[in-house]
């Protein structure tokens, strides 16, 4: 017995160590950049790889390793790019290396096929693009479940897309084009993919309909795809013929091809039914035309005797279609008047409500608070108009008509005072009974709804850079502080003249002017009962909509909305469709992920352009995940959140060092490249974000 217990202890050791060797370690990592540099740098690109005189992870080192990156003691960025290396035996060699969470080897000139890299599995970007690798894409590659990117485009791979693919589901960036992959593309199903290409390969068959939103220049050089956004497939153009159509030149074709056998129509035939068909339809159009224009016309004459407005008979969208409905019911039509407020700087002038209904008028949006429309007047002056949803009740507004006009009345004082460099300003109104219009300084530059997801991943788009999302984020937090804030020290010094909360906060709601300076719309509109908070920006104290009994807005209804505009400018993602329905989807996935670990997943990819901002970006996500808490007493109150931001902005101006960069190579400023810095990613050195 003793001596199989020696033995053991004997043997201990030496176990140890193999099961440490197997889970990796730095030793291991050199051992592995070594035998790559030995297989692929034939123009000793690499000199500065001496595993004998210095250590790669070592900061004190005497020159540091070309392209690797070390956290914890293990190399885990690996970025050569464009350095000429070359081989078809070199890439086994990086399998080894089980820490690495970046591997960009784009531009060089590696052969081969692509081997095995399951055992990196904590790899969350792979960019092998631009080489010369062939043979197959490994389905091993379904088993690096953490991958964010991947690009293998521009290298000589054939056969099918492995299925294995649809397996890394958190994949946001896939590139295969320029190679010569085959197969249908209805076989990769990735439901988070922003980057995608498959052009110029081999593939054939249908676009799936959830592909069919991606540009045709993503599907272009593939002879034999077909579908939206490309060329119909030949069933569809087949079956894109009318009924009628189709029968006509079926019963035509025996005809053309000079048959006359049994069952087979003649030409004289067809033409007399088609004929026929045509006599029918005009007898009866015939007869509709002569019983129903004798009514519409004495109809509209009566109309134009009995009201007389221009405002009934306006081409202008924004007509007062509640008007029209009273004449019809036989109440006498009420007529409104426009009301200026005190400050005329942003429409110039006064107008009357004819010359507005006569301009020019185009649609800018529809919501929950009416229709807006941009409309140009007589002198050429442009002016925002919004036609309210019909019925808004102001708040603690009587059954009676007069105390609810003067309610209104009153509420839009209030409204015309909110005069700020970040608030929307509202210039004039029109108040009638079935139809009120309010009149705004227009905003020429739309809206940040539009600038974040406008055209997303189409031709022309312009991104928008970082600087202007912190400017836009500064200004609408400036303008919601003003509003719960500011508006205390009221002109008229009356009870109930200040504004408590805007109640409608949303991307769609933030407005940019002429200098591209964020301003806050809709201001007050939800406490007119016309409008809720929208889905994805609703708090969740708030009531629903269906159950609401009177108009809700608090302030810190409004600082949790800010909040989510906040995760939208970082994300770029829609609030309400951010992880499928629930009015906290965006809150709750950024929540997820952070839990998880910290990852560059949450960040918009088109910031990734941006070089060194990771920092100020993890500082406005904890502001924002602060501003969206579920408890609304863990809140900030919307001037710290203005001075938070303007910390963050300040910190662009201060010298960049001790900053860490997205990027180990400033090659590496494509929108594939994306941050992966301990110091976000791998919860080391990371700030905390607070509940």
């Amino acid at each position: 017995m003793l001596p199989a217990f020696l033995l053991l202890l004997l043997l201990l050791p030496p176990l140890l160590s193999v099961h440490h060797a197997n889970a990796g370690s730095l030793d291991t990592d050199v051992a592995a950049l070594s035998a790559f540099r030995l297989a692929a740098d034939r123009s000793n690109a690499l000199a500065t790889w001496n595993n004998l005189s210095s250590n790669p992870c070592a900061g004190t080192s005497p020159q540091p390793w070309r392209g690797v990156t070390c956290a914890g003691g293990r190399v885990t960025r690996l970025v050569l790019e464009g350095l000429s290396l070359s081989g078809s035996g070199a890439l086994p060699a990086l399998a080894n290396l089980d820490g690495l969470r970046v591997l960009s080897l784009k531009g060089n000139a590696l052969s081969g096929p692509i081997p095995d890299l399951s055992p990196l599995v904590g790899l969350k970007l792979l960019f092998l693009s631009r080489n010369a690798l062939s043979g197959p894409v490994p389905p091993e590659l379904g088993k690096l479940y953490r991958l964010l990117r991947l690009d293998l485009s521009s290298n000589n791979l054939s056969g099918a897309v492995p299925p294995e693919i649809n397996r890394l589901d958190r994949l946001l960036t896939l590139r295969l084009d320029s190679n010569r992959l085959s197969g249908p593309v209805d076989a990769i199903a990735l439901p988070r993919l922003q980057d995608f290409n498959v052009s110029g390969n081999l593939f054939s068959g249908r676009i799936p309909a959830a592909m069919a939103g991606f540009p045709a220049e993503v599907f272009a050089g593939n002879a034999d795809l077909c579908g939206a956004p490309l060329a119909p497939c030949k069933e569809e153009a087949a079956s894109s013929c009318p009924p009628g159509a189709a029968a006509a030149m079926a019963a035509t074709k025996p005809a053309a091809e000079g048959g006359g056998g049994k069952g087979k129509m003649s030409r004289a035939a067809v033409v007399a039914i088609v004929a026929g068909d045509f006599a029918v339809v005009g007898l009866v159009a015939g007869l509709l035309f002569c019983y129903f224009w004798p009514r519409l016309s004495g109809r509209r004459s009566d109309r134009r005797h009995r009201e007389g407005e221009k405002i009934v008979y306006s081409s202008s969208p924004y007509g007062a279609a509640g008007v029209v409905a009273a004449a019809a019911a036989g109440a006498a039509p009420e007529r409104g008047k426009m009301v200026f407020l005190d400050d005329l700087s942003g429409i110039g002038r006064r107008f009357e409500l004819e010359e507005l209904l006569r301009a020019s008028a185009e649609m800018l949006g529809k919501g929950g608070s009416g229709t807006a429309y941009k409309a140009v007047l007589d002198d050429g002056s442009v002016v925002a108009v919004k036609r309210l949803r019909d019925n808004p009740t102001p708040v603690a507004a009587s059954s009676s008509s007069s105390s609810s006009k003067k309610e209104f009345e009153h509420h839009m004082t209030v409204l015309g005072r909110l005069r700020h460099p970040n608030v929307v300003p509202l210039n004039a109104y029109y108040y009638a009974r079935d139809e009120k219009l309010l009149v705004y300084e227009y905003m020429p530059n739309g809206s940040l709804f539009s600038l974040l997801h406008g055209n997303r991943g189409g031709p022309g788009r312009t991104p928008l850079d970082w600087a202007a999302r912190l400017r836009i984020a500064s200004g609408a937090a400036r303008g919601l502080a003003f509003i719960h804030h500011g508006t205390r020290r009221g002109r008229s010094g009356t009870a109930g003249s200040k504004l408590e909360a805007h109640g409608n906060v949303k991307s769609t709601n933030v407005l940019l002017d002429r200098a591209g300076e964020a301003r806050l719309a809709d201001c007050g509109l939800a406490q007119l009962g016309c409008c809720s908070a929208m889905s994805g920006y609703r708090a969740p104290e708030a009531p629903a909509p269906a159950s609401a009994s009177r108009p809700w807005a608090t302030q810190k209804g409004d600082v949790y909305a800010l909040g989510v505009v906040l995760l939208e400018l970082l994300t770029g993602r829609c609030p309400a469709m951010a992880a499928g329905e629930g009015e906290e989807a965006l809150p709750r996935w950024v929540q997820s992920v952070v839990r998880e670990e910290w990852t560059s997943e949450v960040f918009d990819l088109e910031l990734m352009k941006d070089k060194g901002i990771e920092e100020e970006m993890v500082a406005m996500l904890q502001l924002a995940l602060s501003c969206a808490a579920t408890a609304p007493e863990q809140r900030p109150k919307a001037a710290y959140v203005v001075k938070m931001v303007d910390e963050i902005r300040a910190c662009r101006e201060e010298p960049s060092s001790g900053r860490g960069e997205l990027s180990s190579s400033s090659s590496m400023d494509e929108s594939s490249a994306v941050s992966d810095s301990p110091a976000v990613s791998e919860g080391g050195g990371g700030p905390a974000v607070s509940q």
